[in-house]
């Protein structure tokens, strides 16, 4: 079975059967959950404006000491430093108007039986992931308590990166992974989805044990503060499910 995937525009929104759906649900099946993601989030972890704004800093930090040592004087160090500083307001703004875009054209559904993403902002496409074609997923917390769910798929229901973007769990290319990103509550999302999961499949496989920003290795000791993924669901095989 592949997964279906329709297409539309945003100003359909308002004609949409269902909101955030492409069609209306049967009545065998329930909606459990909907969200988007915190556009602050996106915007921080997608589209990397704190990065931006870091090297922006050091950039404009050097430029004033370089003008400084070569006696050009305090006002043009300020001057010089001024065109980087409205360069980098104008790239920051950008790239945070479009995390706004993408948490406003999203819509992230989790039914009975399966996980729906309405995506993009230009042209609307809508995924439809049933729990049946979802192998394994994570859950990866940040800092300021919002956190990503990756799903992967099985081999044959690969999606491109490209249409997915920025729902698509970074780095991963030969085997792309859909992820819900930027939710407010990840481990309150991470628990109905298993539940509804171990419920559609035949099985009560239950989320791992949620981890903070700083993980711990495998043999228990602090690694470093970079968010990382941790067991929060199972895999599944001919036999049941295992935990991932």
């Amino acid at each position: 079975m592949s997964l279906d995937h329709h297409h539309g525009y945003p100003h359909e929104h308002e004609l949409e059967p269902q909101y955030g759906l492409p069609e209306a649900l049967p009545a065998n099946e329930r909606l459990l959950w909907q969200g988007a993601p915190n556009w602050a989030a996106l915007a921080r972890t997608a589209f990397h404006v704190r990065k931006l704004a870091v090297y922006f800093a050091i950039l404009i930090a050097l430029r004033i000491t370089t003008v400084l040592l070569e006696g050009g004087g305090l006002e043009k160090a300020m001057i010089s430093a001024l065109w980087l500083s409205l360069l980098a307001t104008t790239a920051i703004g950008i790239l945070s108007g479009l995390a706004v875009i993408v948490a406003r054209t999203t819509v992230y559904t989790i039914t009975s039986r399966r996980v729906v993403m309405r995506i993009g902002m230009v042209l609307t496409v809508s995924f439809n992931l049933p729990f049946k074609r979802i192998v394994s997923a994570g859950l990866r917390l940040h800092s300021d308590g919002s956190g990503d769910i990756p799903l992967a798929l099985m081999p044959e229901d690969q999606i491109g990166v490209v249409q997915l973007w920025p729902h698509v769990r970074p780095w991963r290319f030969s085997r792309t992974e859909p992820m819900l990103r930027g939710l407010k509550q990840p481990e309150q999302v991470a628990k109905i989805l298993t539940d509804a999961w171990a419920a559609c499949v035949g099985d009560r496989a239950a989320v791992a044990s949620v981890q903070r920003e700083i993980g711990l290795a495998e043999a228990g000791t602090p690694r470093s503060g970079r968010p990382r993924l941790v067991g929060a669901a199972a895999e599944s095989s001919a036999s049941g499910m295992r935990h991932a």
